[in-house]
């Protein structure tokens, strides 16, 4: 059963950023990142490593390992809810500046 609810981002237009990033990935990784969304669901945002990682000031790192290393930023909102913002390939070994700049905008934008 799951205690807890997801929500993807949309930008202003009404793309389902997230979602469509997601959609766009393999057919391994898309059901990673399925089985690793559940977890998330089931016993919550602070699931810690390998899956989870906090990156302060209340943005997490979703972490799905494989071929294809992919990371999603979340944030927690009220009511049990997870709120996906940001999706992208990790192609090195630290996390880069431009794309968790992404996710603190959004989450700005989530949060008013």
């Amino acid at each position: 059963m799951y205690k807890w609810v997801v929500r993807f981002y949309k930008n202003n237009r009404g793309d389902d950023c997230v979602g469509d990033f997601i959609r766009g990935q393999d057919k391994v990784t898309k059901s990673k990142i399925a089985k690793t969304i559940d977890l998330v669901c089931v016993y919550g945002p602070h699931l810690g490593l390998p899956h989870s990682r906090n990156m302060k000031n209340g943005l997490y790192e979703l972490r799905i390992m494989g071929k294809n290393n992919v990371r999603i930023f979340y944030i927690l909102k009220v009511e049990k809810i997870i709120y996906f913002l940001h999706g992208f390939k990790k192609k090195t070994k630290s996390t880069p500046r431009n794309e968790i700049d992404i996710a603190r905008k959004r989450q700005k934008e989530t949060l008013l």
